[in-house]
């Protein structure tokens, strides 16, 4: 009995003897193999139930998508490249979840470019890209391939639907996901002023990155806005990295008449700053008070947690994927898409004693 039982269920089931087909899946979900097609790579053309009845059918049969085959059929790679300056900034961390969640539930996989300021690098994947390897890509790096962050040099010709995400690209005809950096430094920078504070120093981003730029508009527009005079010698050039921010408070300890508080233009920089402030027997918030820009995940348990301002960096993200999405299926994207930011307070900055 025991040996006719398992004779019989490879034949009940009629997968189990060979691998299963789209035809299996079909006919156990009760509907076509176009419709399994589309559940599997535009899943939101197909409605809820009959999508669920598709991953049901799948998981019982044990099917498995032939991605080569897929690939020939429609001439598309159902890849989409994300081009990062810097991979190891955490900064990016949940943008890149963002975009990855967002993709993935729409038949998309992403592949990571690192630029990491080599222009072998950009080459090699603008070369990439020209070639047909991906379908659309999301650009983190401020600028198109085969130009400057200036827009001088001729940018590389593809012919994929691109977005530009966090750093805008104003010469790219291309849909634009960003924040008011410039509202956000300005509200920070006001905050700062309300608190007391008459001499605040300013770390800034890396020259010419257009992040710096609207970001140091803003701090000028808070301190006009809170009726406080402009000192350039309280600017300190950084690169929104932790060592930036520890040169930054090695020349800050150093001043004889130093400033009560500091507006670092990410959290990278304050953390670094603050490591460097309390190595020299000086106090955050007491003796100086240390603000960021960002709330990338350690800015709540650095020692003290860092006011911020909070970029919804997941939605940020996603909005990206999204806008990719709409132009790969032939929908109108908006050319521009801002978020909202928000002024996380925490221990950090204090008012003025």
């Amino acid at each position: 009995m025991d040996d006719i039982g398992q004779k019989d269920e490879p034949e009940q089931s009629g997968f189990s003897a060979r691998a299963a087909r789209i035809q299996d899946v079909a006919k156990l979900a009760d509907v076509s193999t176009a419709t399994v097609s589309r559940a599997l790579a535009t899943p939101e053309r197909v409605s809820l139930e009959a999508r669920a009845r598709v991953q049901e059918a799948i998981a019982k049969t044990g099917y498995v998508p032939n991605p080569a085959a897929r690939t020939l059929r429609s001439q598309k790679t159902y890849m989409v490249l994300v081009v990062l300056p810097d991979l190891a900034n955490t900064f990016f961390s949940k943008i890149l979840r963002g975009i990855e969640e967002t993709l993935f539930e729409a038949g998309y996989g992403m592949i990571i470019s690192d630029l990491d300021g080599s222009p072998e690098k950009e080459a090699h994947f603008a070369a990439f890209t020209a070639a047909g390897r991906v379908d659309g890509a999301i650009l983190l790096n401020g600028h198109l391939f085969g130009q400057s962050r200036d827009g001088e040099g001729s940018p590389a010709r593809l012919s994929i639907p691109l977005v530009a995400l966090c750093e805008a690209i104003p010469s790219a005809d291309i849909p634009q996901i960003e924040i008011d950096n410039r509202a956000a430094a300005s509200r920070m920078t006001q905050h700062l002023a309300a608190l007391g504070h008459k001499r605040i120093a300013y770390v800034s981003g890396p020259a010419g990155n257009i992040l710096e730029r609207e970001r140091f508009q803003g701090f000028k527009d808070g301190l006009e806005r809170a009726d406080l005079p402009y000192d350039p010698a309280l600017v300190i050039p950084g690169d929104y990295t932790i060592e930036a921010g520890v040169r930054a408070g090695q020349i800050l300890v150093a001043q004889t008449t130093r400033p009560t508080a500091v507006f670092c233009t990410s959290d990278q920089m304050a953390i670094g700053l603050m490591r460097t402030v309390f190595s020299a027997g000086l106090k955050v918030p007491d003796d100086i008070s240390v603000a960021g820009f960002d709330d990338i995940e350690f800015a709540a348990v650095a020692e003290p947690s860092l006011t911020t301002i909070h970029q919804p960096r997941r939605e940020l993200g996603q909005a990206a994927a999204s806008a990719l999405i709409d132009l790969l299926q032939g929908r109108p994207s908006p050319k521009r898409i801002r978020l909202e930011t928000d002024l996380v307070i925490r221990d950090s900055v204090v008012p003025l004693r």
